[in-house]
């Protein structure tokens, strides 16, 4: 039986809907009737592009969203002024590199507040546009079944740090408690909930550089009791959870590795993780998961990440098929789903990938899956 293929979530946003979405970034004015409209007719492209290339569990593409996890800033009360960007441990080591992307201006500039005050959810309304604009769009293209990305606690903790709460616990506490209901109305909608959380393993090297590994592995640990407490009420087999070290194409050699993070990762209430294998940083990963065989709860699904995603190189099908087949040996096929590295519209507007090698890419992806098993 082929292997079913899906991908992290985040997906090139056309033109119009990156006008829409920067428009109200900048507090622009804006009809919200026209911006329902482009963000609706999007999805739907979106989607069926999805299911033309064969991906068998799809996303809104996080359309209307400005990225993974400062999104939150608009539907959640407490956020506000503008908050420190932190450069990964990686660029600093190597200034010229550093140089040539500040020169470059490919960078995304949106704005990162800071928490201010109370974390509380305004209202679900966004949310369930998003919702039904996914499900429109898969009942009109035959898609069966969906997922949509919320971000962890631990995540909105590394992008909009704290200046309220008085401690990281606290804040982490309060965050788990406010996107509580984003998780449930989500899986209550028929559609899988996949938690972003590089914090995992990319705020290693951004921000707990001073830290020993122990010391951070220790803080992770925190981040995913926090996001577990949150989960609380949401059937594990509903859940998917991704990890990754920055959907960035850089040297890489400050990333914590897999082997001191797998515990970690393992220890979220989730059936299904997603994690990269296709950079060259941590290609050679896979391997932690055989070795570790024995470690790996039965009731997990592995999703490696078998495209990259920050490289215009369109990998060959035999080449997904072969790093898919690694994991078929460790867990069986069953086990088993073709997933990317990361997302290709991390940031509207802003992406390594070129939008149609982005789509190309998928298709590689799932016809590497029909392939594997």
């Amino acid at each position: 039986m082929p292997l079913l293929a899906t991908h992290v979530g985040s997906l090139p946003r056309s033109q119009a809907v990156v006008d829409q979405l920067f428009a109200r970034e900048r507090g622009e004015d804006h009809d919200p009737a026209a911006f329902d409209l482009v963000m609706a007719e999007a999805v739907h492209e979106v989607v069926r592009r999805q299911t033309a290339a064969g991906i068998d569990i799809v996303s809104d593409g996080e359309t209307s969203k400005i990225s993974y996890a400062t999104y939150v800033k608009d539907r959640y009360t407490g956020f506000g002024g503008d908050g420190p960007r932190t450069v990964p441990a990686d660029l600093k080591l190597y200034p010229t590199f550093l140089d040539r992307l500040a020169m470059s201006g490919t960078g995304p500039k949106f704005a990162r507040p800071m928490c201010v005050g109370e974390v509380r959810p305004k209202d679900q309304d966004a949310l369930r546009k998003d919702i039904a604009n996914l499900q429109a769009a898969m009942a009109a293209h035959g898609a069966e079944r969906g997922f949509m990305n919320a971000a962890s606690p631990g995540v909105i903790s590394l992008f909009l740090q704290n200046a309220h709460y008085p401690s990281r616990e606290a804040y982490l506490a309060a965050l788990a408690d406010a996107m509580k209901s984003e998780y449930q109305t989500i899986v209550a909608a028929g559609l899988d909930l996949q938690l972003d959380c590089p914090d995992l393993a990319l705020s290693r090297h951004m921000l707990f550089t001073n830290l020993s590994d122990d010391d951070f592995v220790r803080v992770a640990q925190s981040h995913v009791e926090a996001l577990n407490h949150a989960l609380s009420d949401v059937p594990a087999e509903k859940i998917r959870v991704h990890i990754c070290w920055g959907n960035y194409e850089g040297p890489h050699v400050c990333d914590i590795p897999m082997a001191r993070m797998f515990d970690t990762l393992m220890s979220v209430k989730a059936r299904y993780v997603l994690f990269e294998t296709s950079n060259p940083r941590h290609g050679h990963e896979w391997a932690v998961f055989r070795d570790r065989a024995a470690d790996i709860p039965d009731d997990k699904v592995l999703v490696p990440g078998v495209v990259d995603t920050t490289t215009n190189f369109v990998e060959h099908p035999e080449l997904v098929r072969q790093r898919l087949d690694r994991f078929v040996d460790i867990v069986g096929a069953e086990r088993v789903i073709a997933g990317s590295d990361c997302g290709f519209g991390t940031f509207a507007g802003f992406g390594a990938v070129d939008p149609e090698i982005a789509w190309s890419k998928l298709a590689v992806l799932g016809e590497g899956a029909r392939a594997a098993g």
